[in-house]
């Protein structure tokens, strides 16, 4: 009976251990990915993410781990790259196909939004302006893709360029759609990150585009970093990933989006699924279309859900426009993906 316990002991305390390492190289990591690491449920996970916790090492946010101290800060990009690879393929899928033939859109800097170029490189007649070196790499070698540089100074931890040489270049752009990532999302203040000067690029991009489309991963919601670069009433669409059963916070605060207008589209990701290779799954049509993805890894469908409109949609001059809104249900949050992509002509 004293071996057991022993090792049982052993067991939870290099799990902690382990747990900890992740959260201080990586500045935010969510439960789902430390259960997947660690190789246990998400329950065992949670009860370890609380003992830190009490301990003061780490703060529990929704669906996650933080590093104590309110704010996250923000990882570089070797560290993101490997996190929620899976749901970030599923995500990029989908943003796919909300992108026309022949449109022209803006690609924020970003591991999602660098998945989401990847799937671009098949929608011919594209037109990307962008500040990220790894969205234009990923368009590079497209056919018929026009790559369009802003200008500015290389940020060299996620390969950006910010500063206001990037910002100047983005003034008297139109396009039709801004792709948007960043290090949080919350009902209260939008879509924020870590760092001043790419929060400044970011408020540009969008004051370019008709509609800002966020792509952000289920550990990002609920989280509050320092700069704010979207309000929520600018939002347009959050393409995200279905949140655990367990992650009520989540659910909670994707409803409270939905409240407030944000259209809300949840790509589900399957258990033990690979990741698909660029082109294959959602959005691999030629144009970007709805095709289907692998067998049992997600289907999709429009639901049109009504909820409460905005009297007075605020618009920032020459900003995006804003769609109706829609509300989520409990049951539509799990097992469904809610596609709002908007009807093709």
């Amino acid at each position: 009976m004293v071996v057991g316990v022993t090792v049982s002991f052993v067991f939870a305390a290099e799990r902690r251990q382990l747990i900890l390492e992740m959260v201080r190289a990586n500045g935010a990591v969510s439960l789902r990915e430390l259960a997947r690491v660690v190789q246990t449920s998400e329950v065992t996970v949670r009860r370890d993410v609380r003992a830190l916790e009490a301990e003061g090492l780490l703060d529990r946010r929704h669906g996650g781990a933080v590093l104590p101290g309110g704010f996250t800060r923000e990882s570089g990009f070797p560290q993101k790259s490997h996190l929620a690879t899976a749901e970030k393929t599923a995500i990029a899928d989908l943003a796919a196909s909300l992108v026309n033939e022949g449109e022209a859109v803006v690609v924020g800097a970003g591991t999602t939004t660098q998945e989401l170029a990847r799937r671009l490189a098949r929608v011919p007649g594209l037109t990307v302006v962008t500040n990220s070196l790894l969205v234009a790499q990923a368009l590079a070698h497209a056919n018929r893709v026009e790559v369009v540089m802003t200008g500015g100074t290389l940020r060299g931890s996620n390969y950006a360029l910010v500063g206001s040489g990037a910002e100047q270049s983005l003034q008297g752009l139109r396009v039709s759609r801004a792709f948007l990532s960043g290090s949080g999302l919350t009902a209260e203040r939008g879509l924020s990150t870590s760092n001043m000067l790419a929060a400044s690029v970011d408020r540009a991009l969008v004051q370019a585009a008709a509609e800002v489309v966020v792509l952000a991963d289920h550990s990002k919601l609920g989280t509050d970093t320092m700069f704010q670069t979207v309000p929520t009433d600018v939002i347009t669409r959050l393409v995200t990933d279905e949140p655990s059963s367990h992650d009520e916070r989540s659910a909670t605060e994707l409803q409270a989006l939905a409240d407030q207008g944000v259209q809300i589209a949840v790509a589900g990701v399957a258990q033990g699924s690979s990741a698909p290779r660029p082109g294959q799954g959602a959005g691999a049509g030629p144009n970007g279309g709805r095709g289907e993805g692998p067998a049992g890894r997600q289907s999709r469908r429009d639901m049109p859900m009504p909820g409460p409109r905005r009297t007075h949609p605020p618009t920032a001059p020459g900003g995006p426009g804003l769609r109706g809104p829609v509300s989520l249900s409990d049951q539509q949050l799990s097992g469904r993906v809610a596609d709002l992509a908007p009807r093709r002509r």
